[in-house]
């Protein structure tokens, strides 16, 4: 038994009708408690607009649960499109199964590094920053004087009220800065790296 979900089958179907039909049938055939029984794992349905969703642990259980699911729809006579991915956990985002994941931790480094460069390159074509340092202070005048400090040393900062941001480039960045703002932000004051939310200039380092 396992509580993970890094495998997906993607079911894509024509319209919102089939969606509700066969999450239904799934329901009705527990295609959860099939997978289940077969191989142990268990399944967990999800459903968008006109896709549903069968999260799996291995790749094994998710291409049960297709099998199961193409059984089920073939019944019902409803066309669907299948899809099976993989959670990459350093992408942060759904992947084919094709896509070599990093075995060693010299491999994780290097993928990790990779994406840093990846976000970088699209801050400077896009103009803006991909990510940011957002901090949460006590009282407006906290927030102005963090601000001013900031802006002395050279950051481009948007200050709302009480709180204010500054832009990144990637993750790794964003979490430096972060870390630089907390040690010049009053006691008590929340910092957060996050991808950007705010609109902000290419920040060169």
């Amino acid at each position: 038994m396992t509580d993970s979900t890094d495998w997906r089958v993607t079911i894509s179907l024509t319209g919102q009708a089939h969606v509700e039909q066969a999450q239904q049938s799934f329901s009705e055939k527990e295609v959860e408690e099939d997978v289940s029984s077969r191989l142990g794992r268990n399944i967990v349905v999800g459903s968008g607009d006109s896709q549903l969703f069968l999260y799996a642990g291995t790749e094994l259980a998710a291409r049960e649960a297709e099998r199961t699911a193409r059984d089920v729809l073939g019944q019902l006579g409803i066309d669907a499109e299948f899809s099976i991915d993989r959670w990459h956990p350093i992408e942060e985002k759904w992947q084919s199964p094709d896509v070599v994941m990093p075995q060693t931790e010299a491999d994780r480094q290097a993928e990790h590094q990779r994406l840093e460069d990846a976000e970088t390159t699209d801050s400077v074509a896009a103009g803006s920053a991909q990510w940011q340092a957002r901090a949460e202070l006590d009282s407006h005048r906290e927030a102005v004087a963090l601000a001013n400090k900031l802006q002395a040393e050279g950051y481009p900062v948007v200050r709302r009220w009480k709180f204010l941001i500054v832009g990144a480039n990637n993750e790794y960045d964003a979490r430096v800065l972060a870390e630089h703002i907390r040690q010049e932000a009053p006691p008590g004051t929340q910092v957060f790296d996050e991808p950007a939310g705010v609109r902000l200039p290419f920040i060169p380092f």
